[in-house]
């Protein structure tokens, strides 16, 4: 069985009658969010917000959704996450007010189901804002402050509503959002149950689904944002005023769905803080010195074919960067370099020739063993990765040619049982256990290094994009026949 970290065995793993096609990519660093303004008011008393999220980065605050550009007005409303990772919906009636929950949200591999719902109409407070989350409605608040009876909100007013970014005291943008938003809705007029949304699954009855939007009444100023314009990503797929895209292109255009789920890094790796994991979990850098190496790669398959590329945008000098895969049990609780035999195998390291183990005794000293192979890894390259772990064998090419230990040419990860040109067939690395992704970085040289890793999920332009051979994910090149990528689709039909 493979190693799902927490969160990921949900929507994603279960069988679906409504799959989800795309997500958009938020990368905080880029100021990324998308607005508009209604030409009119709406029901400012009831209306639901929902979207399904998967998280870049925690320990900041960071907007979902907000309505109104002065967060000191009267009718202020926003759903965000607090710096401590609790779900909070803030809004403003003569002073500052949230509802916030105990539960933190911080799991960076899950997609989770928010939904907020609001009808200030109610006579009872608590029934004023209702919020679920994976289709259960929340009961534990740190907070729970509740908007007067028949409060207006900014919400469908002819004020500013916005996606990925919230506003600070002062009115300012801040707090840009940073990971995946798919299946983004409101709802102008209804207090939607969560039922409208989304559903348990028949056979496991804990996982929440997401079914067909598509037919709710969005009402005067509602919206949904499917994110299947790769062109347009703030397209009203209900039909209404597009809301308008800052800082974001075709490229945040995503496959990772609540319903497939793609390999990304995580940043609650020990190791994860040496390192500035941005777009989504795709992209991985490490600058100055010092012994450090990421692994917990969000799916660990035990067995299976598996393919993925990692782009070098700066490879770094002096043999420093490391690009591999790693036996994660025997990695996990380690936060110093990782260089020994038993727990690095088969890798590349940058501006040198590929390595077949990163040697050493964990302290940083030691030796790399590398191909024969003629020709450095260097900027622009695309490093390609087969994992053939149900016949002991991976195989690295560089830009679509696969080495083997001695020469640049004439590797075959399509040669099964025969192992033609792996680089390693260490049967005990890879013996059953789940395999992690590496980046590593080791003492010595004070120089950057930076890899955007592509599971099928890239983000950034491909010259021709290919998929694998069940038509999931976008590769620079396309996987050997029988490699798959790294989703939770392709766990499910093979087994890793």
């Amino acid at each position: 069985m493979p190693l799902i970290l927490p969160g990921n065995v949900a929507s994603a793993t279960a069988s679906t009658t409504y799959d989800v096609a795309n997500s958009c990519r938020f990368d905080d660093g880029d100021s990324a969010y998308m607005h508009k303004t209604p030409g009119g008011a709406g029901n400012r008393r009831t209306f639901t917000f929902s979207a399904w999220i998967k998280r870049g980065t925690l320990g900041a605050e960071m907007g979902i959704f907000t309505a109104g550009a002065d967060a000191n007005s009267g009718q202020f409303f926003t759903i965000m996450f607090t710096d401590a990772d609790a779900l909070n919906v803030q809004f403003y009636e003569g002073g500052f007010q949230d509802l916030t929950t105990n539960r933190v949200f911080r799991d960076v591999s899950a997609w989770y189901n928010i939904i907020v719902a609001v009808d200030t109409t109610q006579g009872t407070e608590a029934n004023r804002i209702k919020i679920y989350v994976n289709g259960t409605q929340e009961s534990s608040f740190a907070s729970s402050d509740y908007p007067s009876q028949n409060w207006d909100s900014a919400v469908n007013n002819s004020e500013i509503q916005q996606i990925g970014v919230r506003r600070n005291g002062s009115g300012a943008l801040a707090g840009y959002y940073d990971g995946y938003i798919a299946e983004a809705v409101l709802v102008d007029g209804t207090q939607q149950a969560n039922t409208d949304i989304g559903e348990f699954d028949d056979d496991s009855p804990m996982i929440w689904k997401p079914i067909d939007v598509s037919g709710l009444t969005f009402g005067t100023n509602g919206f949904y944002c499917d994110y299947e314009a790769s062109d347009n990503l703030g397209n009203d797929a209900n039909g209404g005023t597009d809301l308008t895209e800052v800082n974001l292109a075709a490229t945040d255009q995503c496959v990772d769905s609540p319903t497939n789920n793609f390999c990304t890094f995580t940043t609650t790796h020990p190791s994860a803080t040496s390192f500035t994991i941005t777009e989504g979990g795709t992209r991985v850098s490490k600058s100055g010195s010092g012994n450090v190496a990421l692994t917990g790669s969000s799916l660990m398959p035990t067995a299976g074919k598996w393919y993925f590329e990692a782009l070098i945008n700066e490879a770094g000098n002096g043999d420093r960067t490391r690009v591999g895969v790693v036996n994660y049990q025997t990695v996990k609780d380690y936060t110093g370099v990782i260089n020994t035999p038993s727990q690095v195998l088969a890798g590349c390291t940058t501006s040198c020739k590929a390595a077949k183990h990163f040697e050493g005794d964990g302290s940083g000293s030691g030796s790399v063993t590398e191909y024969t192979a003629s020709g450095d890894f260097a900027d622009d390259d695309v490093v390609n990765f087969a994992m053939d772990l149900d016949n002991k064998a991976i195989y690295i090419g560089r830009n679509n040619t696969w080495h083997t230990q001695t020469a640049s040419s004439g590797g075959d990860p399509t040669s099964g049982a025969s192992k033609t040109g792996a680089i390693t067939t260490d049967t005990t690395i890879m013996n059953g256990e789940p395999m992690s992704i590496m980046f590593g970085h080791s003492a010595g040289v004070s120089d950057g290094s930076d890899i955007s890793f592509n599971f099928g999920n890239p983000a950034y332009a491909l010259t021709s994009a290919a998929n694998d051979e069940n038509g999931y994910g976008n590769f620079e090149y396309a996987p050997p026949s029988g490699f798959l990528a790294l989703c939770t689709k392709n766990l499910g039909s093979d087994g890793g």
